[in-house]
């Protein structure tokens, strides 16, 4: 038994010396000092032996039992040791190397134009509201006293959705809808996008609006005029002339109070 357990020590730093993953090291250490392992077969065969030689081969066997923990160990740590070298090779950062450069965006012009008209309307008094660019023919049209055969509602002039729903043409509509939420005075401008069926040399179906109301008593054309002009000045300069002239839109009329 001797012999044998020599044979099986020998065959075990054999096999260590192929393995070259901790599954395979795993497979081995099952193999030999597993439940059903080889060592533990010789063990079996202890009882069999006369009690003189029963003491001398169990020392043998522990010794044999030992050594090979102690040399699967090894193995273990070595595999180890060898699988983070090789993470830490495959993984090197080579730092003398040129950063990437991150692409580097920026905001589109009409953004940067309206967060500068509303700065100074802020400035002014002035709140900035918004409202939806899908919007109900009531707030688009209805409120604002378009009547029901007028061009605007042509499907060639708007997008509708439905008979009701369409892409809103103005922002107007903010105006309305303000307007149904709070009671004078009210103050506002609204920036946004719109939508209408022109597509030509000078027209976008889409382009964007910004537009002024201020309801409260006392207000006159002296003060529209007061807020264009300073308007003008912060935004071109202050030397820059301003023209006011007078315009009429036949298509709309005093709107009745709305309930």
């Amino acid at each position: 038994m001797r012999e044998k357990l020599e044979a099986l020590l020998s065959a075990a730093t054999a096999e260590l010396g192929h393995v070259a993953t901790e599954d395979s090291l795993q497979d081995l250490r099952v193999k030999y000092l597993g439940k059903k392992g080889e060592l533990t077969a010789v063990m079996k065969g202890l009882g069999s032996l006369s009690s003189e030689e029963r003491p001398l081969i169990g020392q043998i066997v522990n010794k044999v039992k030992t050594e090979l923990e102690t040399r699967i160990d090894a193995a273990a740590l070595q595999i180890r040791e060898a699988g983070k070298a090789e993470k830490l090779r495959s993984e090197r950062v080579d730092v003398t190397l040129p950063g990437r450069r991150l692409p580097v965006g920026t905001r589109h012009p009409i953004t940067l134009i309206t967060e500068e008209i509303s700065d100074i309307f802020a400035g002014l008094g002035f709140l900035v509201a918004e409202g939806p660019e899908i919007e109900h023919d009531f707030y688009n049209f209805e409120a604002l006293n378009f009547p029901k055969d007028h061009p605007a509602r042509d499907m060639q002039d708007t997008f509708f959705i439905s008979d009701t729903l369409l892409l809103r043409t103005h922002t107007s509509p903010v105006q309305v809808r303000t307007m149904l939420k709070q009671p004078p005075p009210v103050r506002i401008i609204a920036p946004g996008t719109v939508y209408r069926c022109d597509s030509d040399a000078t027209h976008s179906p889409m382009f964007h609006q910004i537009e002024g109301l201020m309801v409260d008593k006392g207000i006159t054309f002296g003060d529209l005029k007061g807020i264009l002009t300073n308007f003008i000045n912060q935004l071109f300069g202050k030397d820059t002339g301003v023209r006011l002239r007078p315009s009429f839109f036949p298509f709309t009329e005093p709107v009745p109070r709305l309930t």
